[in-house]
């Protein structure tokens, strides 16, 4: 095989980053640890302390709504069930419904229950009930395998609900990773995170109001969990849809209710604003051509598989490099669609992303005489190109 060749692509002037990618302009936040992600694309927006395990307070509620929808999802539970509030889930304190021991409670009120009025005790009835052995800390076990399973690494439950409690952690990505699951996985039982106002129970009706600061405020704003506990502070773990695209952010670490909802705004305006969703090319497209290697051709065109879309910086939009980068020349035969190169793009700060490039058509391998000449020509050239053997 000769050396690896390398043919410059530049008709792509836009910025490009892919699911990895992050950008250097970085959004300043107030928080202890944070991600932004755009979420129609993959993209990750901003990060600081996403991988560091946290205590999530309520956000880790989170997790007990996903296993719940789950055990709806094939029939373990029904939204019309109802399950029995036990002593421990009574005794909670914090958010909660208010429930009674011994009373009865429908699935679907509890899951309300969680997601507007951020129970606590809500939560222990949803556990105790999954759980194999009856009890929230074996449920505890239970959302610590499923969330590895998952691909949350950095997350240990000790409980339902996020009551402060020792080696109870969440990282910031495994909230977003656990926010992009659940927006995905379950679109019909995703609405209720817009819900503003749940009254369970009129007299307690001191606990009706979602404590989500987004909501109502039109900027596209429909989930997902706030938390706050003297540990973790005050975070939120946030999602908002405008147009086409939709962001998902978690925040923790602020000092107060104020400060969370200041920042949340401010996150959700910056990533609308300061990026722009490009349509940059189709499937099918002939990017460029290699080299062909003892083929009845000597070229073979490259075409890209998918259509190409990407996020764009609003003010850095020309700073790029793309190449095509493949090993050649490509030996014969090859076979239409056989993929035989990426186009690479980088943007100066950012990891690359690497594209597919495959063969626009066949190549059969060429007689003996045409053979020869193009062999011939190749080495000619590249002795050329060395100046000497």
């Amino acid at each position: 095989m000769l050396p690896r060749l390398v043919s410059v692509f530049a008709t792509i002037a836009v910025v490009v980053f892919g699911a990895s990618a992050a950008i250097a302009q970085n959004f300043a936040t107030q928080a202890t640890a944070a991600i932004v992600i755009d979420q129609t694309t993959g993209t990750l927006l901003m990060e600081k302390n996403a991988d560091e395990a946290l205590p999530p307070a309520s956000m880790s509620k989170l997790m007990t709504l996903y296993m719940a929808f789950e055990a709806v999802s094939d029939g373990r539970l029904r939204l019309d069930e109802e399950l029995p509030v036990s002593q421990h889930a009574m005794n909670y304190g914090g958010s909660t419904m208010f429930l009674k021991r011994g009373e009865r409670v429908k699935v679907e009120d509890l899951i309300r229950g969680i997601i507007v009025l951020s129970g606590n005790d809500a939560c222990a009835v949803i556990a105790e009930a999954l759980s194999t052995d009856g009890t929230e800390a074996g449920f505890g076990r239970m959302m610590t395998a499923r969330a590895r399973e998952l691909g949350m690494m950095n997350s240990t439950f000790t409980n339902s609900n996020g009551w402060p409690q020792a080696g109870h952690r969440m990282s910031m990505r495994d909230l977003s990773i656990l926010a992009d699951r659940l927006i995905t996985d379950y679109p019909t039982y995703y609405p209720l995170f817009s819900q503003k106002e749940f009254m369970f129970d009129e007299k307690e009706s001191k606990n009706r109001l979602n404590r989500n600061p987004l909501l109502g405020l039109g900027i596209g704003a429909d989930g997902l969990k706030t938390g706050h506990t003297n540990e973790a502070g005050y975070g939120l773990v946030g999602s908002a849809k405008q147009g086409n695209r939709r962001i998902i952010f978690v925040i923790t670490g602020l000092d107060s209710a104020a400060a969370r909802a200041e920042e949340s705004e401010k996150i959700v305006n910056w990533a609308f604003r300061q990026f722009v969703h490009r349509d940059i090319t189709e499937a099918g497209t002939k990017i460029a051509e290699a080299d062909v290697w003892m083929g009845d051709v000597d070229r073979v065109g490259l075409t890209t598989v998918e259509d190409l879309s990407l996020l764009v910086p609003v003010l850095k939009q020309d700073d790029i490099t793309a190449e095509v980068v493949y090993d050649g020349p490509i030996e014969a035969p090859i076979e239409e669609g056989a993929q035989l190169a990426e186009l690479v793009i980088t943007f100066e700060g950012l990891p690359e992303t690497r594209l597919p490039l495959v063969a626009d058509r066949s190549v059969a391998k060429g007689g003996f005489g045409p053979t020869m000449r193009r062999a011939a020509n190749v080495l000619l050239g590249k002795l050329g190109a060395e100046g000497s053997l």
